[in-house]
């Protein structure tokens, strides 16, 4: 994996165990734990499992072998170049026993609390510049007004939280996950941190997207895989994408009491990346109590979490926040959270030129001819019905629906004014009694 696919500074590994900054027993438990779960009896197996430079695995090996958990086979493994086997002795086996009856976690070293603070640093979104380039270029299948971007590329490079609100249906979650686009580079996300003895899992494959590795040829006399810390993974900077089903809780550490480990919440998750609260207002919990949750992180680019014996610490929180809300900003919050938002953008419907250039984009894309007539019927007849208020998922409404009618009745593609009469009457309700 080069270096060079990032221009974030990359972790370095570790030379030493001295330089880990994690205590002795800690680690030997974790490498007792994992030779006992994975039944890996090789150095260079073990130093992968624990994603730790070979040297560094080797010195582990040395410090549980002195203290008799661990002893050398005597077998050397011919295909692996003459290396020397381990096995667990009694002693070690239970000593791995004992640990994983405290803690079930083994395999990759955790990082430090503090050291993982430090590449947070590093690659903070914070420190991104969105050019209008890119962020034309991660919206280009949107049709936007230029005064948004004019909004949207200082929000966006500011690093900072943003609220956009305006009438459904005009592309709220469409330029949020634009705003991810944009992003396009790369940071490492730590696999486990640790912090006072516990470890916190934080890599999530369903949350973070690897890189693609390169696997080192074993020939090559130039190693590449020793060049950063691989209890990192490298990644696509993250998003995580909430709606209504968000509530207080999932912002908790989440411990899991069979497995006694932690799970990072979901703002952790997406350090260095963006985390999208979609339609602000449908939670269970008010809008006012979520954004309350997230006032300090906001202000002071920290959160606090509580581990199970109530113990509260800091992590680092370093995410852009986008609140998306149909409502009136200042029907859904107070003056005091409205201020701590640094970006309030409204995301209005298009007016009648952009709305027939998302009509004809859409018709072109849907392979439907556009008709003249049924356009200026369209535009005359039926937008005064509602005031004249276009919303941008109305072309792909209307244009689905012409398209179902033409396959139903089998005939090719063609907009016409019954055509647009039919499709119309799907997209609003008539006001009317329903006699139970």
């Amino acid at each position: 994996m080069n270096m060079q696919t990032s221009n974030v500074m990359a972790p370095p590994a570790p030379r030493s165990l001295d330089g880990m900054k994690l205590g002795t027993v800690m680690m030997r438990d974790i490498l007792l734990k994992t030779m006992f779960r994975m039944n890996l009896d090789m150095v260079t197996e073990l130093s992968k499992a624990l994603c730790l430079p070979v040297p560094v695995t080797q010195e582990l090996v040395d410090i549980a072998r002195e203290q008799k958990l661990v002893e050398a086979t005597g077998t050397l493994h011919a295909n692996s170049g003459g290396e020397m086997g381990f096995q667990l002795t009694e002693a070690g086996k239970q000593r791995a026993l004992d640990a994983l009856s405290q803690s079930e976690y083994y395999g990759a070293m955790p990082v430090p609390l503090e050291i993982y603070s430090e590449q947070v640093k590093r690659q903070s979104i914070r420190n991104i510049q969105v050019t209008r380039d890119q962020l034309t270029g991660a919206m280009g299948h949107l049709i936007l007004p230029d005064e948004l971007l004019d909004h949207l590329g200082p929000a966006v490079s500011a690093g900072r939280s943003i609220l956009m609100y305006g009438p459904p249906g005009n592309g709220k979650s469409s330029i949020s996950n634009g705003i991810r686009d944009a992003l396009g580079d790369k940071i490492y996300i730590p696999r486990a941190i640790e912090y006072s003895g516990q470890v916190i899992t934080v890599y999530d494959p369903i949350v973070h997207t690897a890189a693609e590795a390169q696997e080192d040829d074993p020939n090559s006399l130039r190693r590449t895989s020793n060049r950063f810390d691989t209890r990192y993974v490298l990644c696509d900077r993250p998003t995580v994408i909430t709606g209504g089903e968000l509530s207080l809780s999932m912002l908790d550490l989440v411990y899991n009491p069979t497995a006694r480990t932690y799970q990072a919440p979901l703002q952790l998750k997406s350090s260095g990346g963006v985390f999208i609260v979609d339609d602000l207002g449908r939670q269970e919990e008010p809008p006012q109590a979520l954004v309350n949750r997230w006032i300090v992180p906001l202000e002071e680019n920290k959160d606090i979490l509580a581990l199970q014996s109530g113990e509260k610490f800091e992590v680092p929180f370093d995410t852009l926040v986008i609140f998306s809300t149909n409502f009136h900003p200042n029907e859904i919050f107070d003056k005091a959270a409205l201020r701590r938002i640094f970006f309030k953008i409204k995301i209005d419907g298009p007016d009648q030129e952009d709305y027939l250039k998302i009509f004809a984009m859409v018709a072109r894309k849907r392979k439907m001819p556009l008709d003249e007539d049924t356009l200026v019927y369209l535009i005359k007849n039926k937008y005064p019905t509602i005031d004249n208020i276009y919303a941008n998922y109305q072309p792909i409404f209307l244009i689905d629906q012409m398209i179902s009618i033409c396959e139903f009745e089998g005939i090719p593609y063609q907009m016409s004014p019954e055509l647009i009469d039919r499709a119309w009457a799907n997209m609003f309700v008539k006001e009317e009694k329903i006699v139970h």
